[in-house]
């Protein structure tokens, strides 16, 4: 049952690691900073959360500290990101051409 439990674990440590590398080649390549800040959370949130896993699968006996810091990444990886991104809007950071419809200005009344 170790030896199932050890893989698994290394199954998730590589997969979060392949999240956070993708969500670092995203912040490079993504037009703005909106779309940036968008595939930074995505990838720090689930990275971490798989890598957690992996641990918890390795460390049985770290389970329910690592949960917590699991839940504490779920509340305020997505808050974070939505404060930047709205304070980012506020100060006029311009959006990227390609973006057609801009739903918080549309619900502030601001024209597009």
């Amino acid at each position: 049952m170790a030896s199932v439990l050890d893989l698994l674990g290394a199954i998730l440590l590589v997969g979060g690691t392949a999240f956070l590398l993708s969500g670092g080649i995203g912040l490079v390549r993504m037009p703005d900073a909106y779309n940036r800040i968008q595939a930074g959370t995505k990838s720090t949130t689930l990275g971490p959360l798989l890598t957690l896993a992996g641990v918890a699968c390795l460390r049985p006996d770290w389970g329910l500290t690592l949960l917590l810091i699991g839940v504490f990444l779920l509340f305020t990886n997505p808050l974070s990101s939505q404060v930047l991104a709205r304070a980012a809007h506020r100060v006029g950071v311009k959006q990227a051409p390609q973006t057609v419809i801009d739903r918080l200005a549309e619900d502030q009344g601001e024209q597009p």
